[in-house]
């Protein structure tokens, strides 16, 4: 009978299904599918597994190991997609590198259709928090933090986290993705860090200084002054700039 392992949609829970699968099942058909989003299907078998840091790190181990760095940080990146086969994607590839000659080449194997797969999400996931790291815009609160909201398709916190820590050390600045409802945040001097099962205070959000309002009046009348209207191009604007990523940019709100 079919193994289905049943997860968080964390990375360490992931992790954590991905290790009872590989250790469990490493040579048979198994499955890995995110908690809520389960079909039920015939003949298999479903297993809840908990989140464990114990098991995610020693999985975590093993990818960096056998499979080498760029393997693990492909698949890390796959893991943050929205597409609810990525953890059976992800066991089939480890699967798949057993059978390789050499398992550090797994990801050159792109004629497996699961090792495709890993690829193409991995690829969609920092492409995607690549934008974000163009796109974000910070306002200025009444209590000084600067925060940013954003509404992502994968979960990119952690890929543009250094990003802007290293941009802004000594700021307390915080984005919060919308979409997984999680914040990012950092405090002045301190590295960032990932907080969960928190609700936003809408009204803080939306009260912003007197400096962030004059400077967002500044920088729009900017634009307008140098603006030609004969020349306005939207379509051209939108490749540039997509309508999903200007949703939260004070530019265009």
């Amino acid at each position: 009978m079919k193994q289905i392992y049943i997860c968080t949609d964390t990375i360490t829970g992931l992790y954590s299904a991905l290790h009872d699968a590989w250790k469990e099942c490493r040579d048979a058909e198994a499955g890995i599918e995110i908690k809520g989003k389960t079909q039920q299907a015939l003949f298999c078998e479903y297993r809840t597994v908990a989140e464990c840091e114990e098991k995610a790190f020693k999985l975590e181990r093993m990818i960096k190991r056998y499979l080498g760095y760029d393997a693990y940080w492909n698949i890390y990146h796959a893991l943050l997609c929205s597409d609810e086969g990525k953890g059976t994607a992800v066991f089939r590839t480890l699967q798949e590198s057993r059978r390789v000659r050499d398992s550090h080449k797994i990801m050159d194997h792109l004629g497996n259709p699961d090792v495709a797969k890993v690829f193409a999400m991995s690829r969609s996931v920092s492409n995607e928090a690549h934008m974000y790291e163009e796109f974000i815009r910070f306002r200025e609160l009444k209590n000084g933090i600067l925060f940013s909201e954003i509404t992502p398709k994968s979960q990119v916190l952690t890929c543009i986290a250094d990003h802007f820590s290293d941009r802004f050390p000594l700021e307390n600045w915080m984005v919060y993705d919308k979409t997984h409802q999680t914040f990012l945040v950092h405090r002045a001097g301190e590295s960032w860090g990932l907080v969960w099962g928190e609700s936003l205070n809408e009204k803080t959000a939306r009260e912003v200084s007197e400096n962030e309002m004059e400077y967002e009046r500044i920088w729009k009348g900017f634009f307008e002054s140098i603006s030609i209207k004969e020349r306005e191009n939207p379509k051209c604007q939108r490749n540039h700039l997509p309508l999903r990523y200007r949703e939260g940019m004070p530019d265009f709100a």
